[in-house]
């Protein structure tokens, strides 16, 4: 596969990915803000600010200019239309790679999310904007699985959808626990809700709201598709593929990369990761995946031209 292939087609699916992650931080907390709380609405804004990667403090949060910024401001790489944006656009370079549906559905969320852009000022339900684009993604997610071959370029989507899970995740996680004893149980339903763990949450440990346990279910779960150690499982199952197909001999850096960062969560149990420091623990989990997003560029997309002769 060509280099600008594989490179359109991993942050096409990141891009993507990112929005819905947006989008499911906003749904699950924007509710929350009518509830009374021990942190103030606008502690709640920075700790929702900060989950998503957006810098601000938390005087003078104003909880609609926050919303537009999320939702529809072009100029931040978090926000919602930048992401879609730039997931359409990378997805314009490979038509012929994905299948018609996926390219469809792709560019009817575009053209709504850029539409309702104008409008989102004056909207009086800004979840209306969120809400089409998490109803999107299962779309969008569903036909890229029913309607594309599981082949190098499926692959390369499945490395890019979850590289973003696994990044975005530990950053989510220590904003919450940050707050500590100032969350409640509200604050930790929004957790779970962000992650649509909720229910799968309460099946497993029942409804008793344990930061420890829910910090082992979203970090070590194997079996849960918005848990940490499911998206490296995910991801190294991708790199494992494309490996098989590449014709360099350095896919072995980025195997050994991937491995010590599903290792790192495979064989670790909560009550080691809290005595160690959860905010350490999630730093270094983050700092992995930056790694291995390197060496993936490295190997796969920015290599130089005398390796890939060589190999």
């Amino acid at each position: 596969m060509l280099s600008r292939v594989a490179d359109s087609l991993y942050w096409m699916s990141r891009y993507f990915e990112r929005a819905d992650h947006c989008a499911r931080v906003l749904e699950a907390n924007y509710n929350l803000m009518l509830n009374p709380s021990k942190l103030s609405t606008e502690e709640r804004w920075h700790r929702i600010l900060s989950s998503l990667g957006v810098p601000g403090t938390a005087d003078g949060i104003d909880p609609q200019m926050a919303m537009i910024r999320l939702t529809s401001d072009p100029g931040n790489e978090s926000s919602i239309v930048f992401c879609i944006t730039e997931s359409r656009e990378n997805a314009g370079q490979v038509r012929e790679q994905i299948s018609s549906e996926m390219w469809e559905r792709l560019n009817r969320l575009y053209h709504f999310v850029t539409q309702a852009n104008p409008r989102l000022e004056t909207d009086s339900d800004p979840l209306r904007l969120v809400t089409a684009v998490r109803e999107g993604a299962y779309e969008f997610h569903g036909v890229t699985d029913a309607t594309m071959n599981h082949d190098e370029g499926w692959h390369f989507i499945q490395l890019g959808k979850y590289m973003e899970r696994s990044c975005a995740l530990p950053v989510l996680l220590d904003a919450y626990f940050a707050a500590g004893g100032q969350a409640d149980d509200l604050d930790w339903v929004g957790l779970l809700s962000s992650c649509t763990a909720f229910e799968a949450y309460c099946k497993v440990y029942t409804a008793d709201l344990k930061p420890d346990a829910m910090a082992e279910f979203l970090i070590l779960n194997p079996e849960f598709p918005h848990s940490v150690r499911y998206a490296v499982e995910r991801m190294n199952a991708a790199i494992a593929a494309i490996s098989q197909t590449s014709f360099t001999h350095a896919t072995g850096r980025v195997e050994r990369i991937a491995g010590r960062l599903r290792a790192s969560l495979a064989y670790v149990q909560i009550a080691d990761v809290m005595a160690g420091g959860l905010h350490r623990y999630l730093d270094t989990v983050i700092e992995q995946c930056k790694s291995l997003h390197a060496a993936v560029h490295a190997v796969y997309i920015d290599y130089p031209i005398q390796s890939a002769l060589e190999a």
